[in-house]
């Protein structure tokens, strides 16, 4: 047999027989840091021979059709969005940074409720918008159907992906970081979540709550349970019903999920129970340190023995104001530190000649160096994880969305000091920032963490794609869905049970009462009869 033919028949043998190999994989994506998170696992998908393909509407923010990566990308046209998502997020955010602070209680909670309410249509609306649109396109849907694909792959609060799934009939894998009050991964995907220790996504509380803060939790836990029931799901349920022809729910949908990989560990959560197609993988998107640009390494350099801090807030937050971007200057120009300040706005007056900005900074690189000494960061769920993979202690500048609730868990694990953005002085921040550089427990702390994300039997990001070739392989993980899911809320709850148990009792109580009175009754007639003869 010639040398070609005996390449080829390996070759083919290689495709055939090794792990999860020539899958094809249908990705319904998300935008900002989910698709960031997203956009890993795809690389290494494709780096072990998976076919990847990337069903994206034409109007995206940072998903690019046009890139040269390996991704396949199948663009479908959308009706023009009445209001820009990109340009809605920013209005978002800086009514939320700015404004809402300078709010009256009253105020603050009428605003924020309606905020909430606006934020959930509009994107609620976006959503649908996008989902009609490929889900009522024949010639798409004939496309879909005709590629044969393996499993689809999408963020849990990116609807639609579970109806393309059933309209293609193949199983489906989710990323999720987390949903508000937890209530898809507990409604839809039965994850236990007792609100005695297991603290509500954004609250900033950690598992060792107070009685008041059991009854915060509990009463934002009710609150979100009836908005999540009878607000949120009506229209999608019947959109969903309408689409397959037959009576369902959004839920019941998003509840037929083979696996969920939630993007956080143990280093990162508090101890909580969890079921066997729940996999942490947090931390998925982290990797070595590579050198620096030279004209950075120079600046690295020169810090000496004092080392430098890396600061960043994110590529959602591009301009502070003068106020603000000279408050914190000037606290950075008081520390011995040499600072990388990642910031696009205008050069704040205070600013020292220890500090440099940058409009993009490699962060992970930096916070990988070993001059690095702290990370001032936002919050955001990349930046915490880097800087654990690094074991790198922060100072927590939170200002939206879960950055509260990161810089809690982080604070609560000893390895970080929070600084309210909106309050913040010069000396807040200074006093912070020497805290954690200067009080080896922040260090001892971020790198005792560290080692606990190292500590892994495989990486996660190998944790996350295994799974995905493993429902590719067995077409599915339906040995790992829990009963659940077949049961009504009542049963879930055993209060069938418990009202057939209490029912019983009640029957006994009642029995031996009625025994009780009829022998009174009897004996006493008794009594009186010999009392008379």
């Amino acid at each position: 047999m010639s040398v070609k033919w005996v390449s080829a028949l390996l070759l083919l043998q290689l495709c055939l027989f090794s792990c999860g190999s020539c899958g094809k994989v249908l990705v319904w994506p998300m935008e900002y840091s989910h698709w960031l998170n997203m956009k890993a696992i795809l690389d290494e998908l494709i780096e072990k021979g998976h076919e990847v393909t990337v069903l994206t509407p034409a109007a995206t923010v940072l998903v690019d059709p046009n890139n040269s990566s390996a991704l396949h990308f199948e663009v479908f046209p959308v009706l023009p969005n009445q209001e820009d998502l990109a340009l809605f997020v920013e209005k978002w955010i800086t009514f939320w940074i700015y404004e809402m602070p300078n709010l009256s209680l009253m105020e603050y909670v009428a605003s924020l409720q309606e905020i909430f309410f606006h934020y959930s249509r509009f994107s609620s609306r976006l959503l649908k918008q996008n989902c009609e649109s490929a889900v009522l396109n024949k010639e798409l849907v004939k496309r879909l159907k005709e590629a044969r694909y393996d499993v689809v792959l999408s963020d849990a609060i990116c609807f639609c992906s579970e109806l393309i799934a059933e309209i293609l009939e193949i199983p489906f894998v989710y990323s999720l970081r987390f949903s508000v009050g937890n209530t898809f991964e507990k409604h839809c995907g039965g994850l236990p979540c007792p609100p005695s220790f297991v603290p509500l996504p954004l609250t900033a509380l950690t598992d060792k709550m107070t009685f008041m803060e059991k009854v915060k939790n509990m009463v934002i836990t009710l609150y979100l349970d009836l908005w999540f029931q009878n607000f949120y799901l009506k229209d999608w349920d019947q959109f969903y019903s309408d689409v397959l022809g037959r009576p369902t729910t959004l839920c019941e949908t998003m509840g037929k999920a083979e696996m969920w990989l939630i993007r956080t560990y143990w280093d990162f959560e508090f101890p909580r129970p969890y079921l066997p197609n729940f996999e942490f993988v947090g931390g998925l998107h982290c990797k070595p340190a590579k050198p620096l640009p030279e004209e950075m390494e120079k600046f690295v350099q020169s810090s000496g023995d004092h080392g430098i801090v890396v600061f960043s807030l994110g590529s959602m937050v591009k301009n502070l104001t003068d106020e603000k971007s000279n408050v914190i200057a000037a606290a950075l120009a008081q520390i011995p530190q040499k600072v990388l300040w990642r910031y696009k706005g205008k050069k704040p007056a205070t600013l020292g000649p220890n500090t440099k900005t940058y409009d993009w900074i490699p962060q992970n690189d930096l916070l990988g160096h070993p001059k690095t000494k702290a990370f001032i960061t936002h919050g955001g769920t990349n930046g915490i994880y880097e800087a654990i993979y690094h074991g790198i202690p922060m100072v927590g500048v939170p200002m939206f969305a879960d950055q509260p609730d990161n810089i809690a868990h982080m604070k609560a694990k000893g390895a970080a000091v929070e600084v309210n953005f909106n309050k913040m002085t010069t000396a807040d921040l200074l006093n912070a920032l020497k805290t954690v550089i200067n009080d080896p427990s922040y260090k001892e702390n971020a790198m005792r963490l560290s080692r606990i994300h190292h500590d892994q039997p495989v990486k996660p990001l190998d944790r996350a794609v295994f799974w995905i070739e493993f429902v590719m392989r067995h077409k599915g993980a339906k040995h790992l869905r829990p009963a659940a899911h077949d049961l009504t809320w009542y049963q879930y709850h055993s209060l069938d049970v418990i009202g057939f148990l209490l029912a019983c009792v009640a029957t006994v109580v009642f029995i031996v009462a009625k025994s009780c009175l009829f022998c009174c009754r009897k004996f006493g007639k008794t009594g009186k009869k010999q009392k008379r003869a």
